[in-house]
Parts: structure tokens; sequence; C-alpha cells
């Protein structure tokens, strides 16, 4: 009952709140299924070293509830899952059996994967309800409820997540308020642990010391945003695509290999009307392919949530990343977030972190539930912080949400993006695509076969030809990752017709 007490007799309501919802699900869970029938996964983890002091705490005031003595109760008789994997830290794993020789837990220890470990489990044991640390803003919380059923293809059990509304900030609240033990790792920068091979200590927590290298980290709990949790686990690209190689003819299908493409979304009645000009569109595509990037599609949809759904799941789908711009506030015609959210079949919640930001921000304007800025995708959001933007950029797994309504904010949002990607790998920086301009006065007609030729000699460059008027010379583009690939084609097309038909250009993006 120490538990209980260190919460009463603090002073933050908020955890109180917290706390006392949680309370109120476990007990409601074990007036529901007796002990036998409930089981706790413990991961080590702070979530889940969270819920393990809470079911404690839950388990004694139920039982006291309903008359029974827990006197001498040496052992807590929820029966506690652990899934012991070759891959975790070592820290995890004796932290886990100091709990559970600290607390009597009756441990089932499981060493295959996490699903066939279940269905041997509840084979073997009556187990009805299993107690989870899951919260908000994890992965595997997307559409579930403090009580949820197993997903379709899993053992039949119920799922139970007391502390599924809980913050970052409300778990080392409570962690520290009730002055409990938790693993070590977390002193040493980690915030989020998975396995040896995709965590890291979280940079944002790095301490530079007097020679200005990087060296030591500050505990987990004195991370300024939560948003940023999982900023030391290992990022989604694989080393494969990000040092590109493109040294000539004989590199091409690699080259090929290391293109990435991603679409390009706008979102606005008044771009499809014409009543203003899309000049952010065009700015945002040549950065784009300023860190070499392809753009396989660009498009224009209607403020409305289902036109950005449709085509935010059809880009998602088909492309490494999509950018999408327009559209975001507290507007009735604002339907990019709500798009993105019905697009990942998840719903729009008040965000904690970002409401505070908010209301941070612009004071009691931000109204929470009411304000549709302080809602976001539920579970698939992050949020990047950047000291020089206003607002943080949202992420919604590969889709990029850009807040810019000029070209000013669009470029410092753009530069900002660029630097947190060198540092936390938000997506890969590419070779730069190098152009090449020639110009002719040649016909359409006396060029074509020659080009079409070209273009299966050099599949791996961009080759486009247009004029910028009817009468005006043709302008022939070649774009690809490699200066000599484009010297190569250049110089092939200049053979097939007299000395002097082609001449090279250097051409200046105009001012947008």
């Amino acid at each position: 009952m120490e538990i209980d007490k260190a919460i009463r007799d603090c002073d933050d309501r908020r955890l109180k709140t917290k706390y006392n919802n949680a309370i109120y699900v476990v007990k409601r869970a074990l007036s529901l299924y007796s002990t036998e029938e409930v089981a706790f996964s413990f991961n080590g983890g702070k979530d889940s070293t969270v819920l393990l002091h809470i079911l404690r705490a839950a388990f004694f005031l139920h039982k006291e509830e309903e008359g029974c003595s827990v006197d001498g109760l040496k052992e807590f008789p929820i029966r506690t899952i652990y899934f012991e994997s070759p891959s975790a830290f070592p820290e995890i794993n004796s932290f886990t059996y100091d709990m559970a020789t600290n607390y009597g837990l009756l441990m089932d220890i499981i060493r295959t994967d996490f699903k066939s470990g279940l269905e041997s489990l509840l084979k073997n044991r009556p187990v009805r309800a299993i107690f989870l640390g899951v919260r908000i803003g994890d992965p595997t919380a997307v559409g579930q409820e403090q009580f949820s059923p197993s997903s379709p293809g899993w053992p039949p059990f119920m799922r139970v997540n007391p502390i599924l509304d809980w913050s970052y900030r409300d778990v080392w609240a409570f962690l520290l308020t009730c002055k409990v033990q938790y693993c070590s790792l977390y002193d040493q920068g980690y915030t989020s642990i998975g396995s040896i091979h995709d965590t890291l200590p979280n940079a944002l927590l790095c301490i530079n010391n007097s020679t200005g290298s990087k060296g030591k980290f500050r505990p987990a709990y004195l991370l300024s945003d939560g948003r940023s949790e999982r900023a030391g686990r290992a990022k989604r690209f694989s080393p494969s695509v990000l040092n590109p190689t493109s040294n000539g003819a004989s590199n091409v299908d690699l080259q090929k290999q290391s293109m990435l493409t991603a679409s390009v979304i706008a979102v606005g009645d008044e771009i499809l009307f014409g009543t203003v000009e899309d000049r952010l569109g065009l700015s945002l595509r040549r950065k784009v392919h300023s860190i070499g990037w392809s753009i396989s599609h660009t498009s224009i949809v209607r403020n409305d949530i289902d036109s950005v759904a449709e085509e935010v799941e059809l880009r998602r789908s088909s492309n490494e990343m999509v950018f999408i711009y327009g559209g975001v506030g507290p507007l009735f015609s604002d339907a990019t977030l709500g798009g993105i959210a019905k697009a990942f079949g998840v719903r729009l919640a008040p965000d904690e972190e970002f409401e505070e930001y908010l209301r941070h921000l612009i004071g009691e304007h931000c109204t929470g539930d009411r304000n549709e800025m302080a809602q976001l995708p539920e579970g698939i959001t992050e949020l990047l912080h950047h000291e020089k933007l206003p607002v943080p950029l949202i992420k919604c797994h590969n889709v990029i949400v850009l807040t810019a309504t000029n070209m000013a904010e669009l470029d410092l949002q753009w530069d900002c993006l660029i630097e947190l990607t060198r540092t936390g790998d938000l997506f890969p920086l590419l070779e730069p695509y190098k152009s090449k301009h020639l110009t002719t006065k040649l016909s359409d007609v006396e060029i074509a076969p020659s080009l079409a030729k070209l273009c299966l000699e050099f599949p791996d460059i961009h080759i486009g030809c247009y004029r910028e008027s009817r009468s005006g010379p043709i302008i022939i583009s070649l774009k690809s990752k490699n200066e000599e690939r484009n010297e190569l084609a250049a110089e092939g097309l200049s053979k097939k017709f007299q000395t002097g038909a082609f001449s090279e250009i250097e051409l200046h993006s105009p001012e947008i």
C-alpha cells in the first residue's frame, strides 16, 4: 500500500487522476475475471514497471473492498509473463528477475516469439485477460481501448490497458513520486528500450563535455518532449540506400536501386479553383530533387477528409515518402490531419504533449478537444521539434506534414527538416541530381528518333524536352546522379548530328 499512499500524498493532481483511472480499470478487470484467469505481461521497461506497481496497489485495494485479508501475503498472485529474448539488454533481464524476487512474482518465462508463446500459455492455463503496459503513441496501441479483444488470428483473450491514456511525463511522474526501482538503462539516456540491435541512447539527452565531444547522457526523465521518446530507436531505412554508388555505367543498376520516390500532395480548394498560385508545390518539388529523391506523382486535392484520405492511402503505399501541405489548422475546411488519420485507419485524438505545446504558444485560445490543432492521428504521430520552428512539424509514418503558408516558411521548415534528418535519420539523403541542358534549332521531327535511342542507351538518365515558346529552340534536359553519365549522353547525342547542332546552356531557376 506504499504506492497508494505515495500518490495520495503528492500534489500532482493530474497524476492522481491518471492513477485513480488506472486503478479503476484494474479493479474492474479483477471483478470480471478470477485471479487465475488474469495475467500480467512484463518486459522490464518503464511502462510495465508502472503497471506492476499499479496492479499490486489495485489488487490489495480490491481485496480490501471484498473484505478479504491480505496480511502475510508473500507472493503476488497474478501470473507474470516474461518473454525472454536473446536480443534483450542484459540490464533488462537482470532488472526483471530482481523484480520477481523483490515482489514475489509468479513468473512464466517464455523463450519463443510472442504469439507462439501466448498460444502455448493459454493452452496450459485458464487465462482470459492479460494486463498490458500499452500507451497511446505505442505502435501497437492503434485502435485499442482500455478493454480490447485480441486481434484476429491471435489466441483469444482480453487485452486490458490500464495506462493507455498515460503520457511519457505521467510515467516518470509516477516512478519518481513513488520512488520505485526502474531499469538502470533509463539513467544512461535510453528513453524507449527495444532490442540491443535497434536501441540507442536518445541523442536529445546527450551531454557535450568541455572539449565539445559527445559522451554521457542525462537520465530519461529529463527528456522535455515526450513525443521524442522513441528517437533512440533504429530508423526505417537500410544502410544500402544511405550510400548510393553512381560512378559510371557499370554502376547503373546500383544507382537505380538507390533512387527513392516521393509524392507531393497539396490540399486546398483555392488551388484547384485557381484562386491562388501553387508556388509552394514548385519549390517543394525542387527541394525534394535536391536531396536525390525522385518525384513519382504530384497532386492537388480538395479540402475534404475523404479526398485527402484516398490520395494519402494511395501514395503512401507506392512511395517511400509523402510530403503534404495545406489544410492544417482549426478551421472547418482544414482536412489534412483528419484525412491522414483515415488513410491509416486511426482516429484523431487529443494529443496531450501537442496541446500543452500549443497552449504555451497561443495561450487560452487553445481549447483542447475543441481545437482541431490539438488533435493528431492517434498512435502514429511523431512531432519533429526544432529550435528555429515556432510549431513542430508532424510526421505520420512515411507522411510528413508541412504547415508553410508562404515561401519563407517553407524554406525554414525544409532547412530544419533536413537538419533533423541528418541527426535522426528521418529519411535518407541521397546523392543530389546533376543536370545538363542542351539547346538546338533542329526540329522535333529531326531529333525525335535519336532521342528515343538515347533513352534506351541511358536508362538511368531522366531525359526531357520542352520549349519556352512555340517558335523558340528545343531545350533538352539530362538529369541523373552522375555528371559523367550526363556528359556521355550529351556527347552521344551530338555525334548523331552535324557539329554545332547542339549547344550547352545554363538554366537558372526563376524566382518563386
